[in-house]
């Protein structure tokens, strides 16, 4: 009895761990691990609580609140941001928690941290690196800076313009998530976004993909 009720407890607990809750910002709903570590505020959506992956477990983003909407087959995302630490991250292609593609902006130069400043693939384990390591540091300031990410599924093409210019350690090509839903957040790190608007083609049934 005693065990039945422990792993009942044990259960519960994980189930509460990897519960999905919603936040409201920029007119939309967003889909968040935990509401407490994001806070909304004069419509600046506010990253306040870092993550990191846990021991033993694949090394990709933690903490990234994901738009509710139907996955897009081509998309833009145009918003301003501002991180705390090195780094923030747009999510493209997400289909589940084990396969998606995110941009990862960063004040470093990807030639000196090759984990940073990059378009990384998640497809079922550690994330890797898909694009160049050419091309300066994409965040040159502590201030909000305009982004604008654009991925075309039918192509497998993504970049990322900051500041309204390409770089190329923010172009990459991938042709096994063709289309996915959009988030926001950081890897292990906290950050602002504000003016989040985005616009896009949904995916139609049968793209090829993963179904």
């Amino acid at each position: 009895m005693r065990y039945l009720v422990a792993t009942l407890l044990m259960t519960f607990a994980v189930s509460t761990a990897t519960a999905a809750e919603t936040i409201q910002a920029f007119g939309h709903s967003w889909t968040v691990q935990q509401a407490s570590d994001w806070f909304v505020e004069n419509g600046t959506l506010r990253l306040r609580v870092a993550g990191e992956p846990p021991a033993g477990q694949p090394r990709r983003p933690q903490k990234y609140a994901l738009l509710d909407s139907k996955p897009y087959r081509k998309v833009t995302v145009e918003a301003e941001m501002k991180h705390n630490g090195r780094s923030l991250i747009i999510v493209y292609g997400w289909q589940d928690k084990d396969h998606y593609n995110y941009a990862h902006i960063s004040s470093d130069e990807a030639a000196k941290q090759n984990v940073h400043n990059g378009v990384f693939h998640v497809f079922g384990g550690e994330r890797s690196r898909i694009s160049s390591l050419d091309g300066p540091a994409s965040f040159t300031t502590d201030e909000w800076t305009p982004v604008k990410f654009v991925f075309d599924g039918d192509t497998g093409k993504a970049y990322a313009e900051v500041n309204g210019k390409r770089n190329p350690s923010l172009d990459a090509v991938d042709l096994s998530l063709r289309w996915g839903r959009i988030g926001l957040g950081s890897f292990n790190e906290t950050g602002d976004f504000r003016n989040v608007k985005i616009t896009g083609e949904m995916r139609e049934q049968g793209t090829p993909g993963r179904d």
